[in-house]
């Protein structure tokens, strides 16, 4: 019983001496809520190129480029309507009309290759860089044989 209540007395004396070690030894840190003003104050401030974000994602063509396009396709006698500068339904089939018959994948919006198939994009679009040529071995060796000759 002795041994119990010694043990006891102990643990407590260790626990109370703990916290007052722990409260002296910690240094006093500011609290987040004092130091949340400055740090938001200094944030409102921001350069001009950041404040203008650029959208992402291809941005939808003029009018007047639509107008283009369908012109192309009525030419082509994908499109049968007037060229209105709205990419309307209408115009949807008639690119899937055009892609279909271009050997394109037939899915109604605009690419390099169908611009290109409707003479309004790119003479490039789609296309590899061009290749060296390859000299072969039987080539070569015959024109240094000519040579040495």
């Amino acid at each position: 019983m002795r041994l119990r209540t010694s043990i006891t007395a102990g643990l407590a004396l260790l626990l109370i001496a703990g916290t007052a070690y722990s409260a002296t030894s910690a240094p006093a840190k500011p609290t987040r809520s004092a130091a949340k003003p400055a740090a938001s104050k200094s944030r409102t401030k921001r350069s001009s190129k950041h404040s203008s974000r650029r959208e992402r994602g291809q941005k939808a063509p003029a009018p007047e480029r639509i107008s283009e396009i369908q012109q192309a396709l009525a030419k082509d006698g994908s499109f049968a309507g007037t060229a209105s500068g709205k990419w309307d339904d209408a115009t949807v089939e008639a690119m899937k009309k055009f892609q279909a018959g271009h050997g394109l994948t037939p899915s109604g919006k605009l690419d390099a290759l169908t611009l290109q198939k409707l003479g309004l994009g790119s003479q490039t679009a789609g296309v590899a860089a061009p290749m060296p040529p390859i000299a072969s071995s039987v080539g070569a060796k015959a024109a240094e044989s000519a040579q040495r000759q």
